[in-house]
Formats: structure tokens, sequence, C-alpha cells
């Protein structure tokens, strides 16, 4: 169980003179870097259609730039802020607003079937992207104040979840099951830092697997999606398309790969490289070490933010870094298996890499919030 001291006032403007963890900033930049030439890769041959070789680049860029600037902003802010029950009420408030907004034909922009964009002054925003943050600031912030009650299952774990479940609720409208079992996922992990009985947990995910499963059963073809990851190619002309042709370009790449720019399957044969398939072409330009260096490297995010974490000095810091790390390679996971063949196609991002400067500028707030709380480490 996570239990740590209350930070005095005089510990906390220590802290903020202290540096951030610049482990963690070394491998953001690594995996900013590798993102931007995999996206490059992915979107040149199309962008060059339209007169401009790097716009995707240039996009992705303009977030990276904004999302820079949030992250050194909620590095400096303590992270003791995003406690205030203001704050915590403003985000979940907020996010159910935006959830709701983004399902109102003519609102919300409808692509692909699905809706879940915002155009904002010509800028997409997927209200997802911020509810996953909420939702992390809400069960921080609850249960570093309600450890006494979480032995108990109806009057202490159940009523933690009504917010979450919620944003579940609202997000999988959209569809976006993905993303909103991301947000249930997240929730029980933090659950289980924070000290929740296994027993507990496992009727929790039990439940959650059933809602998941019958969720993607009763529409046609969501279940032929969740069957056909099974064998792809023998639904070439369907369902198993967009798997067969990550597949077959992850191949491709062998052991080195192709080389930058080098693959095929983006011209026209793999659906959104530039987004949920981006790790394919990963695969093909670079082959099983460059699909092996990304994957460390996420690891390597995963263990940096889960050492802040378990470092801080009280439960609130150390529930709020692991939440957000593991929203972040959560998804990450969730992507590579997608592309592997490992999971059933969904239409989650790959993190840091995926084309969307809006959702890197927020994961990138994120990453400033983990930094925030590393100030606070034991060193």
């Amino acid at each position: 169980m996570v239990q740590r001291e209350r930070p005095t006032s005089q510990k906390y403007l220590k802290a903020a003179g202290a540096p951030v963890d610049k482990t963690l900033l070394l491998i953001l930049a690594m995996l900013l870097m590798f993102g931007l030439l995999a996206l490059f890769s992915a979107t040149y041959y199309k962008a060059a259609g339209n007169g401009d070789s790097l716009s995707e680049v240039k996009k992705q860029l303009i977030g990276i730039g904004l999302g820079s600037v949030l992250m050194i902003v909620t590095s400096q802010i303590p992270y003791t802020f995003w406690r205030e029950p203001v704050v915590v009420m403003a985000g979940l408030i907020g996010s159910y607003i935006l959830l709701i907004v983004v399902l109102i034909p003519g609102i919300g922009v409808y692509i692909n079937g699905s809706r879940r964009w915002l155009s904002i002054a010509g800028m997409s925003f997927q209200p997802s992207e911020l509810a996953k943050i909420a939702s992390v600031l809400y069960l921080a912030s609850t249960l570093s104040y309600r450890l006494k009650q979480l032995d108990k299952f109806w009057r202490g774990i159940v009523p933690l979840l009504i917010a979450p479940a919620l944003m579940f609720g609202l997000i999988i409208q959209q569809p976006n099951l993905s993303t909103a079992g991301s947000v249930m996922i997240v929730a029980a992990l933090m659950m289980l830092i924070a000290g929740v009985k296994w027993s507990h947990l496992s009727v929790l995910g039990i439940a959650g697997a059933c809602v998941g499963g019958l969720y993607a059963w009763i529409e046609p073809y969501r279940r032929e999606r969740l069957l056909s990851f099974r064998n792809p190619f023998a639904q070439m002309s369907d369902e198993g398309y967009q798997l067969a042709q990550s597949l077959i370009a992850i191949g491709s790449g062998g052991l080195f790969g192709r080389g930058l720019g080098q693959g095929r399957q983006k011209f026209s044969y793999l659906p959104y490289p530039e987004s949920d398939f981006i790790f394919a072409i990963v695969g093909e330009d670079f082959g099983l070490l460059g699909c092996s260096a990304v994957i460390l490297l996420f690891a390597a995010f995963a263990f940096c933010g889960m050492r802040i974490a378990l470092s801080c000095q009280d439960r609130y810091g150390c529930l709020l870094a692991s939440g957000l790390t593991a929203m972040i390679t959560i998804q990450a996971c969730m992507n590579i298996a997608v592309v592997v063949g490992v999971m059933p196609t969904t239409g989650l991002p790959l993190p840091f890499f995926s084309a969307g400067g809006t959702s890197i500028s927020m994961l990138m707030a994120s990453v400033g919030i983990i930094l925030s709380v590393s100030r606070s480490c034991v060193r």
C-alpha cells in the first residue's frame, strides 16, 4: 500500500527550486525525434502530392512547440495544485461537457464512422485526451485521502469508479472502446498501487472484460474485427485487411529494415500509416532493431516515471506520477499490441509518434506534471 508523509510547506518551497528528472527529459526527446522520423516516412509520399512533403511533420512540430510550452508551465507548477478540489472538479466537469458536445451531430467532427473530434480554430481536438488526464487527477486526489475505505468494495471502491465509469460510457458512444478501456485500466492500476485488494480488482476485471466483450460482440462489424485478428489474411477483403497489411509491413522490414522512407506499405496499401499504424512503418523502415528500440524507449519511460512516483515524498504525488505514466505507457502497449496482431484492431494512436498536434501537446503537458513531481523526489 502506498503511504507517504504529507510534505510541509517548507518542503514544497525547497522542492520548487530542485531540478527536474533529466533522464525522463532525455527519453522524451528521443521518443519525439524517433516519432518525427517515422511520421515523415509515413506521410511524405501522400503530402508531396499536395505540394509539401513536410506538411504533416510541420504540423507535428507546431504541436510539439505548444507541448513544450505547456510542459515547461506544468513542470513549474507545484504538483499539489492539481489536488485542489476546484481544479479536480473543473477537469471532470469540463471533460464531461466536451465529451457530450462531441456527440452532438453538426458539432462533433464525424470521420470514418466515429464522432471523436471537435474543430477549434481550424485545429482538431479529441476531448477524450483531456478526459484521460482529468480521470488521473481525480483518482490521485481521491485515493490519497480515502485509504481507510479501500478495503471495502461497495462503500470504498465502487464510489471511486463512478467518475471514470461515466467517462467510459461517454467515450464508448463515439465509439472508441480502446480509449474508454484505457481509462478503466489506468484506474484499476492506480487502485492497485493505492492498496486495493487483488480479489476486489479481480472482480472488477472480470466485470470489465464481460462488458467489453459484450460491446464488441453485439455489433456485426465489431464482432468481425474481434475475430479477424486471429487470422487476418483469411479476411483480406474485409476486417482483416488493415492488420494483414500491417503484418506485411513489419515482416518485410526484416532485422534492419528497408531504410528511412523506403517502405512500400504506405503507398496506399496500409490504412492510417500516420496514426494508428505508424508502428508498422517503424517496422518496415527500421526493422526489428527499430521496433525494439521504440519498445525499449517506452519501457525506459515507464521505469523512469514509476521511479519518480515511488521516490515521491507523499502518496498523492506517487499516485499522480504513476497514473500519468501508466496512461501514456498503457496506450503505447495497446497500440503496439494491435499493430503486431496481439489485440483486435482499435483506433488508439501511438504516443509521441502518431500525427496529432493537440494530442501530443496534452501528452507533453502530462509529462510536465510528472517532472513537477520529480522535483520532490528523495535524492
